[in-house]
């Protein structure tokens, strides 16, 4: 997904400045303020010490200009790049003491994000050619959400709400607060505007069955079996789009795709991701 723009940055600074500032408070880079004279440049390569999709450098380019917009940073390969390991990502040159006092930022948004586009492209790589489409969840890091959200896609996944005030979606306690399915979805259906999508949270058959009538904008799925999915799907006959969840893992995310379902949410693409190793090393 190279190509893919990056946040704004009104977005992206108060997030950016808040790493720094628990970095750098409360008085600096006191390790390179002490042990390196204020002349010396560097050199510095960011390279994958793995294999992955990268993702973050909208954030760890601000980290780095923040600090001194007098170092150069020169993007070899870019957010939405698949890597292999050893290649080179980026180039810095500029100030010892800076590029040093930037660094572990950089990396941590850089790993990180990349950690979750990596994962998001394992999964989609597991559904190619179902139709299926993986999307991610709310479960986000706080303060994190947009840029998870767009690592998601940088691996090739999609997003599903990026907050509360995004879509309508009816779960399970909002279905029992309500007194059921149907009287849970013909009260939002009333209420939300014609820009709202509203989606339905199903545990069984007989549930799918109720709303299926009223036809919500999509209806999940949530921790069916293959069965009950298929049967799902026949039931809803193109009528409404359908989505599973629950527990979706690597290994079941293809059986699951097979069953016909137009999307699959994983929470663990953006919960338990791990962080893609990258390191910044001093060159020539």
């Amino acid at each position: 997904m190279e190509g893919y723009p990056p946040l704004p940055e009104v977005i992206l600074d108060p997030i950016v400045r808040l790493a720094l500032l628990e970095d750098l408070s409360p008085s600096g880079d006191i390790t390179s303020d002490t042990a390196l004279p204020p002349q010396l440049t560097l050199r510095a390569a960011l390279r994958a010490r793995e294999a992955g999709v990268v993702a973050g450098f909208d954030a760890a380019a601000l980290a780095l200009r923040l600090v001194d917009p007098a170092v150069t940073l020169q993007v070899l390969r870019g957010d939405g790049s698949a890597v292999a390991a050893g290649e080179t990502l980026a180039e810095l040159s500029g100030a010892a003491r800076s590029v040093l006092m930037a660094e572990r930022t950089m990396l941590n948004f850089l790993g990180h994000l990349s950690g979750i586009a990596t994962a998001t492209r394992r999964f989609v790589d597991a559904v190619a050619g179902t139709g299926a489409r993986v999307t991610c969840t709310r479960k986000t890091t706080p303060g994190l959400r947009a840029l998870e959200k767009r690592a998601v896609r940088l691996g090739g996944g999609s997003n599903h709400r990026h907050s509360l005030a995004d879509a309508v979606l009816i779960k399970d306690n909002h279905i029992a607060a309500a007194g059921g399915a149907s009287a849970a979805l013909a009260r939002a259906q009333a209420a939300a505007g014609h820009m709202r999508v509203i989606e339905i949270e199903v545990d069984t058959l007989e549930q799918l069955r109720e709303v299926l009538p009223l036809r919500p904008g999509c209806v999940l799925l949530d921790n069916m079996s293959l069965e009950d999915l298929r049967t799902a799907v026949a039931m809803a006959g193109g009528a409404v789009v359908l989505e599973a969840s629950g527990n979706v893992r690597l290994d079941s995310v293809r059986a699951i795709a097979e069953t016909g379902v137009g999307y699959i949410s994983v929470g663990a693409i953006t919960h338990s991701s791990r962080r893609l190793d990258l390191g910044l090393d001093a060159v020539g």
